[in-house]
């Protein structure tokens, strides 16, 4: 009898051990303080990313649209004025292609004729941080809403209007708390699934080389990454847009994107 006792309650040892693994595998797992990076398995494919967008999902956050379809959102980050916006605003026009342009304080601060074409016509401007900070290191909320509500502040004193609640994250550093914040501020996270080295003024890409490797990565439902600053964007965005036109793709507004 004292063996059947031990016999049993060591099967319900063993079986509560199970359930709480089970339940360990099953519960949602936290999202790791990290940078925003991808690989690109398959020429024209869906890129592999740190974090799937079912994990993403819960806060409001996204890095790629629909992958059934061809289109694209297309996002400009600008920590400041090199020069070559007026020239893409202008290739945006004769595209009438829908663009983001996620601004730091700065940029607001010393370009603000820039800021206005932008809203007047129909692109977005988004929110990339006063400081351009690692957000991924602001331990405060009110730290980390004072980055925004001060590019909020200086693009309604820009504008006249309210900024649309779009949020990337300096070079993509990110928490699973900082996600949070963003979405009680009423912030889509937008990441990227395409991009490619255009940062660097001292070391600009060539532009056909530049040109193939972005045509290679392209893949529905893309977010694309440019830099403002890139003179090599500048030169190349009219025969970009082009070929993705001819390839039959429909660019989208941020908030086509989260429909």
């Amino acid at each position: 009898m004292r063996k059947t006792k031990t016999r049993v309650t060591a099967m319900l040892s063993l079986c509560l051990v199970l359930f709480l693994a089970a339940a360990a595998m099953l519960a949602p797992r936290p999202l790791p303080a990290a940078a925003w990076g991808l690989s690109f398995p398959k020429e024209g494919g869906e890129p592999r990313a740190d974090v799937s967008r079912e994990a993403l999902e819960p806060y409001g956050a996204k890095y790629i649209g629909n992958t059934e379809e061809k289109e694209l959102v297309l996002t400009f980050d600008a920590g400041y004025e090199n020069g070559y916006t007026a020239q893409i605003l202008d290739v945006l026009k004769k595209h009438n292609c829908p663009a983001v342009f996620f601004l730091v304080g700065n940029y607001l601060e010393r370009n603000p004729e820039l800021v206005r074409r932008m809203a007047a016509e129909g692109h977005t401007v988004g929110n990339h941080t006063y400081h351009h900070r690692d957000m991924a290191q602001i331990t405060e909320k009110e730290d980390f809403a004072a980055e925004l509500t001060a590019v909020e502040d200086l693009y309604r004193n820009v504008t006249g209007e309210e900024l649309p609640k779009f949020y990337r994250p300096p070079e993509g550093s990110y928490s699973e708390e900082n996600l949070q914040w963003a979405q009680e501020l009423g912030y889509k996270t937008v990441f990227w699934s395409l991009a490619y080295a255009d940062w660097d003024n001292g070391n600009q890409p060539d532009p056909q080389e530049a040109i193939a490797k972005l045509n290679s990565r392209l893949h529905p439902g893309a977010v694309v990454l440019l830099h403002s600053t890139s003179e090599t964007n500048a030169q190349i965005l009219d025969q970009l847009l082009t070929d993705w036109e001819e390839q039959g793709y429909r660019f989208l507004s941020p908030e086509e994107l989260f429909a």
